[in-house]
């Protein structure tokens, strides 16, 4: 029998070093992606920001504000070569109890309805649909509309 070697996976804190890797997961996952720039604003802006970090290499992130007894869940990416094994759900397991731990009632996202993957992982945790914003995201054919999705966070314990 032999055994699996699984490379070091660590959730952390996203640094200003880590922008240019977060930009290239972004530009991988997504035709449409963020600029660099809004990354370092997010940083700059205090935002909740967490990369996962794959055998010392950015594969993922997520990006989260929180006011006002709510969170906004407002990018989780994870590097298409590393999609389905997991590591989405931990970034946002990680972002959902930061949200309640700072005292958030509940915790909202936007996503793309052509998104089965993302939308059937926010519904395995407790997301509900509660509204679409129309022609929210740019798309190859002009705009495409975003489902709102909600959780209700649990207070710590």
């Amino acid at each position: 029998m032999s055994a699996a070697v699984h490379p070091r996976t660590e959730i952390r804190l996203m640094q200003p070093a880590d922008l240019k890797s977060v930009a290239a997961v972004e530009r991988a996952a997504y035709a449409y992606p963020w600029s660099l720039g809004i990354f370092r604003d997010c940083l700059l802006a205090g935002y909740y920001c967490l990369v996962l970090d794959v055998g010392g290499s950015v594969t993922g992130y997520g990006i989260m504000s929180i006011a006002a007894g709510e969170a906004h869940l407002l990018n989780l990416c994870v590097h298409p070569n590393a999609q389905r094994l997991g590591y989405g759900r931990r970034l946002l397991s990680s972002l959902m109890l930061k949200a309640a731990d700072a005292d958030a009632d509940k915790i909202f996202l936007e996503v793309r309805p052509s998104n089965g993957v993302a939308l059937r992982l926010y519904a395995s945790v407790g997301y509900e649909q509660i509204g679409i914003r129309p022609a929210y995201y740019q798309a190859e054919n002009g705009r495409e509309d975003a489902v709102i999705l909600a959780a209700t966070l649990q207070p710590p314990r």
